[in-house]
C-alpha cells in the first residue's frame, strides 16, 4: 500500500532534479561564492544562474531577488525593513486577521514598538472585502501586507485593489505580498501588479527546506536587520546556502506550465468535492474561486486530530490547518466566524502535481471508514 500525501501546503516532496542539484553543490561544486579562486568563481556562477531563474519566474530583474532561509525570514525582512525605513512618513500598517503567523507575530512586535496595526477581518468565505481595504488605507499608512493565497482555506485575496487604494489615499505605503502559497501556482508578476515586496519559499514547490527569496522592487529601500560581509547586497548578509539556493532554482525550472497545471488542479479539486459530498454532514470551507491546490472541509462530529491519526495509520497524510500552528485552533477559521465544533473537525487537503483522482478515492473511502468507526466508539 503506497502512501497518499495531501499535505503539500505544509511542505512538498523534493523533486528528484532538485535533490540531485543539492547533492552536486554539496559534494562537487562546493566552493564559497565569495572566494577569489576558480571554485569560488564556479560557485558564483551557480548563484547568479539561480537568481536569474527565480527572477524570470516572476518577471523580475535579477538584482531584485534576495535569497533568504524561507518564507518566515522573507516576511520578517519585508515587514521590519519597510516599517523602520518609512517610520518618519507615517505610523499606520494595514494587514489582515488571516495572515501567516510569521506576519501576524511580526506585526505584534511592531505594535509594541509603537506602530498602529490595523487587521482586516475576512468574510465567511475567508476573503477580505475590497471596500474594507479601501477604507483602511489612510494618508499616514506606510505599509500594507497581504497574502496572495490563504494557506488554510485557499482564498485568493484581492491584492489588485491595494495599489489603487494606496494611490487614492495619497499614502507613502509600501505593498508587501506573502506569496508563499501562490508562487509557482499562479501567474504572479510583481512589477505588473505594483507589488513592492514579495515573499517566496522553495519547499512549497518541491524544492528543499531552508531557502526562499524576497523580491524587492528596484528603487525601494528597506532597512536590513542583520549585518555581515555584504552578501545579498547587505539585505541578508552571510555566506549563501548555495546548495539550497541551487536546489530552489532547479525546482523552479521543473515547474509545470502554470495555466495547464491550474486546469488539472481544478479538475482534481472538483472531483474531490464531489466525493466529499457523499459524506453525511460534510461542510466545505474553500470556495471554488480559491486556489484549487487547497481544499478545507469539516468532516463531521469527529475531531480532526483523531481523524488525522486514523488516516495516518493508513498512510494517508493530511492536516487540520497550518503546520506552524502545532495543533492549536485555527485563527483563520475563527476569523471566518465558524462554530467551534466545525473548526475542531476541519481537515485541510493540499494537492501537488503528483496527486491523482485514485488517491482521492482511497482517501474518501478510508475517511468514511474512520467516521463510521470513530463515531461508534464515541
Amino acid at each position: 500500500m503506497s502512501e497518499i500525501y495531501f499535505d503539500n501546503s505544509s511542505t512538498t516532496k523534493v523533486c528528484r532534479e532538485a535533490a540531485d542539484k543539492v547533492m552536486e553543490l554539496m559534494t562537487e561544486n562546493y566552493g564559497n561564492p565569495s572566494s577569489l579562486h576558480s571554485m569560488g568563481f564556479r560557485a558564483e556562477r551557480e548563484l547568479t544562474t539561480a537568481r536569474s531563474t527565480v527572477a524570470q519566474q516572476i518577471g523580475a530583474r535579477d538584482e531584485e531577488i534576495f535569497f533568504t532561509s524561507g518564507g518566515t525570514e522573507s516576511n520578517n525582512l519585508a515587514l521590519f525593513g519597510a516599517a523602520h525605513a518609512r517610520r518618519k512618513r507615517g505610523n499606520r500598517i494595514v494587514s489582515t486577521e488571516i495572515e501567516h503567523h510569521s506576519v501576524l507575530n511580526t506585526l505584534q512586535e511592531l505594535e509594541r514598538e509603537g506602530f498602529e496595526v490595523v487587521l482586516l477581518k475576512p468574510d465567511h468565505t475567508g476573503n477580505i472585502p475590497e471596500e474594507a481595504i479601501r477604507e483602511a488605507i489612510t494618508p499616514d499608512t506606510i505599509l500594507v501586507s497581504m497574502m496572495c493565497v490563504n494557506n488554510e482555506v485557499g482564498s485568493i485575496l484581492p491584492i489588485q485593489v491595494v495599489p489603487q487604494a494606496i494611490q487614492a489615499a495619497g499614502a507613502p505605503a509600501l505593498f508587501h505580498v506573502d506569496a508563499v502559497q501562490a508562487f509557482g501556482k499562479l501567474p504572479l508578476r510583481p512589477e505588473k501588479s505594483k507589488i513592492d515586496l514579495m515573499s517566496m519559499s522553495a519547499h512549497k514547490i518541491h524544492g528543499p527546506k531552508g531557502v526562499g527569496a524576497l523580491y524587492v522592487r528596484k528603487g525601494v529601500h528597506i532597512n536590513p536587520h542583520s549585518f555581515g560581509g555584504g552578501q545579498e547586497s547587505n539585505i541578508r548578509p552571510g555566506t549563501e546556502a548555495l546548495e539550497l539556493i541551487a536546489g530552489f532554482a532547479e525546482a523552479v525550472r521543473q515547474l509545470p506550465e502554470t495555466e495547464q497545471e491550474l486546469a488539472r488542479m481544478r479538475k482534481l479539486n472538483h472531483y474531490c468535492r464531489e466525493r466529499l459530498s457523499e459524506l453525511d454532514g460534510a461542510i466545505i470551507h474553500s470556495t471554488e474561486q480559491g486556489l484549487p491546490y487547497i481544499l478545507s472541509f469539516a468532516a463531521g462530529k469527529v475531531r480532526s486530530e483523531t481523524l488525522l491519526h486514523y488516516l495516518s495509520e493508513h498512510e494517508i497524510y493530511v492536516s487540520s490547518g497550518s503546520a506552524c500552528s502545532k495543533g492549536k485552533p485555527s485563527h483563520v477559521l475563527a476569523a471566518m466566524n465558524l462554530p467551534r465544533d466545525v473548526i475542531d473537525s476541519t481537515l485541510r487537503l493540499s494537492f501537488s502535481r503528483y496527486n491523482t483522482e485514485e488517491e482521492v478515492d482511497r482517501f474518501v473511502e478510508v475517511l468514511k471508514q474512520a467516521l463510521s468507526t470513530l463515531t461508534k466508539r464515541a
